[in-house]
């Protein structure tokens, strides 16, 4: 078992074992002595670890609810979280129990969101079951659903107490979520870790994906410990998530994956940050490179200009600009805030 501490919030650990998913009650009753555990998971993941999980719980003294809503990132809406909410006050939750996350992001992001409105703030676990998830998304407290107007507009800070990661789990993922994955996988190697970047490039995960997971969740730990609430280093993981942003909006939630997504949103920022001599010459060649090994597109059908348009909706934005996030080479991120009135004319070199 590889374990970590992440001193955020209460603090709280990561568990990462292959089958924690059916020890996962034991591990819990650990950290928290609730009563009744509210099991939020989408129509997918419930059918292949659901019952697992829900066993677990049981056989270690908790009263199990599920909620459970339809797969996919077109849930992930204030009307859900409401009805989350709901369920859980028909059901009589108190500030004494727990919210148990079962899925990949976009379980994570709402189930943590409702455990953060729900009576003000109410514990929630982490148990991410796609690459996503257990490399970036199930640590650091961010959650949050999408609004008509942009993507995780309407969230908040909200810390898990415990995340047990499964890389078992990665088995039952199709080839689509698994490279969806590797993409977060990537930007943090291009933003913190050149060393990471070339193990990808290597493209022997068979053997390294425990490792690289491990490698993910730590260097983002130390991130989340350093700016927990994205004052300053923490805006760093959203490289390439402005234009991604941008591009999922663009296709209103569907048709293109979050990983697909950021992944053109990290060469589109490159290509144009070599161009004005912010960035390593070839670092784009290279990124684009490691984002084909695992067939993540490279290109998107629509405008250069129409991306930049949606971008004006990132939450990473000030009054007078927008956060961007560069790298200077492979393995080293840093913040660069574009002005309004400039920035169609940066991205029209």
């Amino acid at each position: 078992m590889k374990s970590l501490k992440v001193n955020a919030g209460k603090g709280y650990e990561i568990l990462i074992e292959e089958g924690i998913l059916s020890e996962c009650g034991a591990y819990i009753k650990k950290v928290k002595k609730a009563k009744k555990v509210c099991l939020i998971s989408d129509t997918n993941v419930s059918k292949l670890y659901g019952k697992t999980v829900q066993n677990s719980l049981e056989n270690n003294g908790f009263e199990v609810i599920k909620y459970v809503f339809t797969a996919g990132e077109e849930s992930k809406t204030t009307e859900t979280v409401v009805s989350m909410v709901e369920f859980m006050a028909e059901n009589e939750m108190t500030r004494d129990d727990l919210v148990v996350a079962l899925g990949g992001g976009v379980c994570g992001d709402m189930a943590g969101f409702a455990s953060a409105i729900y009576l003000r703030g109410i514990d929630f676990v982490q148990l991410p079951t796609s690459l996503l998830a257990q490399v970036d998304s199930s640590v650091g407290g961010k959650t949050a659903v999408d609004l008509p107007q942009g993507k995780n507009l309407c969230g908040a800070f909200h810390q898990p107490i415990l995340v047990l990661i499964d890389p078992l789990t990665l088995k039952t993922l199709s080839s689509h979520y698994f490279s969806d994955g590797m993409a977060e996988a990537i930007k943090m190697g291009c933003i913190k870790s050149a060393s990471l970047f070339e193990k990808i490039e290597r493209h022997n995960l068979s053997e390294d994906l425990e490792e690289i997971i491990f490698e993910c969740v730590s260097l983002k730990a130390g991130v989340v410990e350093r700016d927990e609430k994205e004052h300053g280093e923490r805006a760093l993981l959203n490289f390439g998530h402005t234009a991604g942003h941008a591009i999922e909006k663009l296709h209103n939630f569907s048709g293109i994956s979050h990983g697909e997504a950021v992944g053109i949103g990290m060469l589109i920022i490159s290509e144009f940050g070599e161009k004005h001599g912010l960035t390593e010459k070839g670092s784009k060649e290279r990124i684009e490179a490691v984002l084909k090994q695992y067939d993540l597109p490279v290109g998107v059908s629509d405008s250069l200009e129409s991306i930049v348009k949606a971008m004006n909706a990132d939450k990473k934005r000030t009054s007078s600009s927008i956060k961007f996030v560069f790298i200077s080479e492979i393995g080293n991120g840093f913040i660069n805030p574009i002005e309004y009135k400039d920035i169609e004319r940066f991205f029209k070199v």
